[in-house]
């Protein structure tokens, strides 16, 4: 006998594109590690570690959050005015708090994302042994 089983949602995954940014913004090392951490909090997510590489003067910046809850990492190119967010949280954290604070503090022309639920699914399982 087979049956089906449904399983919630372990995290949600955001995606998230910034475009028109100040180039200034995108480039600074301590302004951007600043933004991301506060966003993080903003989400109730738990920083556990923290590692941001510069790329030289006026270069981008890439640099990543480990969270108790999962991660958060941007990469930029102030050359273009772009960053690429991304945010994936388990548990209770908040991504559309962390969104909404990130869109506020970096002022974008324009923006997209996409929110992907991780860990979704509904499979047919055979029976499990007695």
């Amino acid at each position: 006998m087979m049956h089906t089983s449904t399983h919630a949602a372990t995290g949600q995954h955001l995606l998230l594109d910034l475009y028109g940014c100040d180039a200034a913004l995108l480039s600074s090392l301590e302004q951007l590690t600043l933004l991301i951490k506060n966003a993080a909090h903003r989400a109730n997510a738990t920083i556990i570690n923290s590692h941001f590489h510069h790329f030289g003067h006026q270069l981008g910046v890439t640099g990543v959050l480990l969270l108790k809850e999962s991660h958060m990492s941007i990469h930029t190119w102030p050359e273009h005015g772009y960053a690429a967010i991304d945010i994936f949280m388990c548990g209770d954290a908040e991504v559309d708090q962390a969104k909404t604070y990130l869109l506020a503090a970096f002022k974008p022309d324009q923006h997209t994302s996409q929110k992907i639920n991780r860990g979704l699914y509904s499979n047919v399982f055979p029976p499990v042994p007695a």
